[in-house]
């Protein structure tokens, strides 16, 4: 189940289309919002600016669980688990280079995370989400 904060902080129950729907149109409005992502020089970010690129994390981190908690299965059929590995490791590894995301907010998706940014070999892991040995990308990154 699925809620979104409408504009006034009413809770709003909602499918995980319309979620998918709230987060990105909320992202596009923030991110092309001069005064939350200034690009003209001189201009000071806002002093919220540390908080509210939190919240886009926190909300994209729940598009990536859903996709790959409902919809994984689709993108093995159709070849692109390892394109959606590679964007989850370099997500989580910003994320975690900026301190963007609570690891308790995270933690549903550990599992998941440690597999795909362990070091080959250490786990052997394959990198590509797919246990019946499926070609796919190697998808390991090791964190600085």
């Amino acid at each position: 189940q699925y809620y979104w904060y409408d504009e006034r902080g009413k809770k709003v129950k909602c499918t995980a289309p319309q979620y998918v729907d709230f987060v990105m149109s909320s992202v596009q409005k923030l991110v092309t919002d001069e005064d939350v992502f200034p690009t003209k020089y001189g201009r000071e970010f806002p002093s919220s600016f540390e908080s509210l690129v939190k919240k886009i994390c926190k909300y994209l981190f729940h598009v990536l669980g859903h996709i790959y908690w409902a919809h994984f299965k689709e993108t093995l059929a159709l070849e692109l688990h390892g394109h959606l590995n590679t964007l989850y490791v370099h997500f989580i590894l910003f994320a975690r280079e900026f301190n963007l995301l609570d690891p308790k907010e995270t933690a549903v998706m550990d599992d998941l995370t440690e597999v795909l940014c362990s070091s080959p070999g250490s786990s052997g892991a394959t990198g590509d989400g797919a246990s019946s040995g499926a070609s796919g990308a190697q998808n390991h990154v090791k964190e600085r």
